[in-house]
């Protein structure tokens, strides 16, 4: 049984896919889950960054959060929402170490299932979270990226 579950989110229809699952996943297990979300940029100038870029980005999080927790509400689920911002590191590196300092018994996180050169330019941090993590981990693609 799963009493705490992490579940990453970036917005994308995946990663609402990515909720919806695990409130399905929590409601079985009665468990208890934080939703996360992660926002980097880095090619902007420092101060167009703090006074323009980072203001919008978590007024956008906060918001993909509500979104999260209205999801959970709605599935009778109790959550906790957590905002944490990353920059410059890789944000699988940042869920991993928080996933494992909060105790999850496990990581369910959406993937856009990218293959190839995509794969490639794009990197993939729920594969690197799947090959880093010591906690089980669930990939979530939507409807629309689940045909191979």
């Amino acid at each position: 049984m799963y009493t705490n579950i992490l579940v990453p989110v970036d917005g994308s229809a995946n990663s609402d896919c990515a909720v919806a699952e695990a409130a399905k996943l929590a409601a079985i297990c009665s468990a208890h889950v934080v939703d996360m979300a992660a926002y980097s940029s880095g090619f902007e100038q420092a101060e167009v960054y703090i006074s323009q870029i980072r203001p919008l980005a978590l007024t956008a999080a906060e918001e993909l959060l509500a979104r999260g927790r209205a999801t959970l509400e709605a599935a009778k689920v109790a959550g906790d929402t957590e905002l944490r911002e990353n920059i410059g590191g890789r944000v699988a590196t940042v869920i991993v170490e928080r996933a494992t300092a909060w105790g999850a018994d496990v990581i369910v996180m959406g993937t856009h299932g990218r293959r190839g050169l995509e794969r490639l330019m794009m990197g993939s941090d729920a594969e690197l979270v799947a090959r880093t993590s010591p906690i089980p981990v669930l990939l979530v693609k939507s409807a629309q990226h689940s045909s191979v």
